[in-house]
This record gives structure tokens, C-alpha cells and sequence, in this order.
């Protein structure tokens, strides 16, 4: 049994896959603060950018819980 496990009680694989899901949203909520400044600022660069890397955020927060359901799914059966 890991550390993480014996902390948390918890098989690895599947804390670590809620860590990536709360992660990617964390970082799409952040972006948009990060977009507000960048528009506030009149960089355009910045702002295409901060765009882009919240929508990678979005799509890998997507594809974390739509594993995570499929794995969910998995332990009810």
C-alpha cells in the first residue's frame, strides 16, 4: 500500500485521476482571471494564449471525468 493510499484510503490510480480532474478545472477557472488581465493590459497576444490554455484545461478536465466515470462505473459492478 502507497502513501497516498494509506493517507487517503484511497487506491492511487483513482486519487490521482480526482487530482487531475480538480487540477484542470482549477486551471480553467484560473484562466479566465488570467484573460481579464491580459484584455485589461490591451495585449492581444496574451490574452489568444491564456484563451487556448483554458480551453486545453476544459477538454483535459472533460476527458479526467468522463475516465473517471468510466472507472466509477467499473467498482459499482
Amino acid at each position: 500500500m502507497s502513501n497516498s493510499q494509506q493517507a487517503t484510503g484511497t487506491s492511487d490510480p483513482l486519487y490521482n485521476l480526482v487530482s487531475v480532474y480538480y487540477h484542470a478545472l482549477k486551471a480553467a477557472a484560473d484562466a479566465q482571471q488570467y484573460i481579464q488581465d491580459a484584455q485589461q493590459a490591451g495585449d492581444q497576444q496574451l490574452v489568444q494564449f491564456f484563451q487556448q490554455s483554458q480551453q486545453n484545461a476544459r477538454q483535459a478536465a472533460e476527458q479526467a471525468k468522463a475516465t473517471l466515470q468510466q472507472h466509477l462505473g467499473k467498482g459499482a459492478s
